[in-house]
């Protein structure tokens, strides 16, 4: 067991942790950063399955991530394009296949008209209310007591066109069902992005990948940090008065000037914090939660769907893969696909064995590409929530009803604990580059808050 005295100690060696104390040592301010896990990264990681180098959690960057950009920039990391050329694949509510280009899906006239009439409104909201304080908006109350699913239903009566445009927050990136989170939650989420324009336009939001892959952001600083970073090492309690805190995990005590809480919020209540927290944290972790998504892997060993003129994009809402584009890694001569399946579709396949889940997934996933599909030489499913230090995915977004009453508050150290985490997130919530962003933030704050505690008493 290792006793350390450090100025600030952070929970949690991610992207958004290991940058808060890489800015922190870079003020001058020492650190210790505890890792449950036996590798750094958080939901960030990158291997080798089967010989095949899989993302198998967060990956991409899009051309608005400038914080993330920056970093990589810093870290001497590249980047390349996605694979998008050819033509994609929609698969309609009647199983209908349709090959197109461009980023309108191949639907009737009177659906698109109204996909463009609820993605107009959202981008309108998202431009009114923003990503900062969502919470303090006049119409805050009303767009977060309406569930997305029924607040589509308010705006359109064309069903395709709102489970198209609930597929993009829904299963996209809360993946959650559209009637477990608001309309004010969505709103957050496409402002986040800059629009929700940019959520439906995948050659933006899923532009470019690292070489080598994402987690190098967080080898590389934890690199840098040496060890300041304990790994194996889950926090058990933080005993804490409003000038200090003792950090106490299975391979280090460490006693600090402050801690960063950089997990997400669902983890918060695997820590025993003496005093306890106040009443207001308490009930607000209680309204935050990850949903739940597969991310499934195959690899071939040619990407055979480009020889066929697709770029290996396809949608569908009803299917069970909702989501599938190419992943094939740079300088790979062989093709990999990776697919998305959401909240109560993820659920629906858990319960089958899993020789009868991978028939079904591929099933699908031959459904937009071909028969050549249902043959990988590698299959691999990202599950995280069976992480255990996970539990869920991408991030947490609120209940019905949370995000205005509890979101001013997400923010507010409780005496020297302070929160950090992509989840937390105004830009880039959710991303990387949203993790990096409320690293910088987070470590700014204490350098300030450092700053006036060393001032003298006038």
């Amino acid at each position: 067991m290792q006793n350390l005295d450090r100025d600030v100690v952070i929970v949690g060696a991610g992207p958004s942790g290991l940058t808060a104390a890489r800015e922190l040592k870079k003020a001058g301010l020492s650190v210790a950063v505890l890792e449950a896990r036996d590798r750094v990264g958080g939901r960030t990681w990158t291997d080798t399955i089967d010989g095949a180098m899989l993302e198998i959690g967060g990956q991409w960057v899009s051309p608005d991530q400038t914080a993330l950009i920056a970093l990589l920039d810093e870290l001497g990391l590249e980047m390349y394009s996605r694979y998008r050329d050819g033509e994609s694949v929609y698969i309609a509510a009647d199983g209908t296949r349709t090959k197109y280009t461009g980023d309108t899906f191949p639907v009737n006239p009177t659906t698109k008209a109204e996909m463009d009439k609820l993605t107009a409104i959202l981008d309108g909201l998202a431009a009114e209310i923003g990503a900062t304080e969502p919470w303090a908006h006049p119409k805050a109350r009303e767009l977060d007591t309406i569930s997305f699913h029924h607040w589509l239903r308010q705006n359109s009566s064309d069903e395709e066109a709102c489970n198209n445009i609930g597929l993009f927050i829904a299963g996209g990136m809360l993946t959650k069902p559209a009637h477990a989170f608001s309309a004010l939650q969505a709103v957050l989420m496409a402002a986040s992005a800059g629009s929700f324009t940019h959520l439906t336009d995948e050659d933006f939001i899923l532009d470019k990948r690292v070489i080598g892959g994402m987690q190098q952001v967080s080898l590389l600083q934890a690199a840098e940090l040496g060890s300041d970073v304990v790994l194996n090492s889950p926090v058990r309690s933080i005993t804490w008065d409003e000038n200090s805190a003792t950090v106490v995990s299975e391979e280090a005590i460490v006693n600090a000037r402050y801690v960063i809480m950089a997990v997400p919020p669902n983890l918060y209540s695997r820590v025993s914090f003496d005093p306890p927290l106040p009443r207001r944290q308490h009930q607000m972790h209680q309204h935050q939660s990850l949903g739940l998504v597969i991310k499934v892997h195959t690899v071939y060993r040619t990407p055979f769907w480009r020889e066929d003129g697709l770029s290996g994009t396809g949608f569908g809402a009803g299917a069970l893969v909702q989501e599938v584009y190419d992943n094939t890694n740079h300088g790979d001569s062989r093709g990999t696909l990776v697919g998305f399946i959401s909240d109560e579709k993820a659920d629906a396949v858990f319960e089958l064995s899993a020789e009868d889940r991978k028939k079904a997934v591929l099933e699908s996933i031959a459904g937009f590409l071909g028969e050549k599909a249902l043959t990988p030489e590698v299959y691999y499913e990202s599950d995280w929530g069976s992480e255990e230090w996970t539990r869920g995915a991408y991030a947490s977004s609120y209940d019905l009803g949370g995000l205005h009453r509890y979101g001013k508050d997400q923010h507010a150290n409780v005496g020297p604990i302070y929160w950090s985490s992509s989840d937390l997130a105004a830009e880039g919530y959710q991303h990387v580059d949203g993790a990096v962003r409320m690293g910088q933030a987070t470590a700014a704050r204490i350098v300030e808050a450092h700053k006036l505690s060393a001032l003298p008493v006038a």
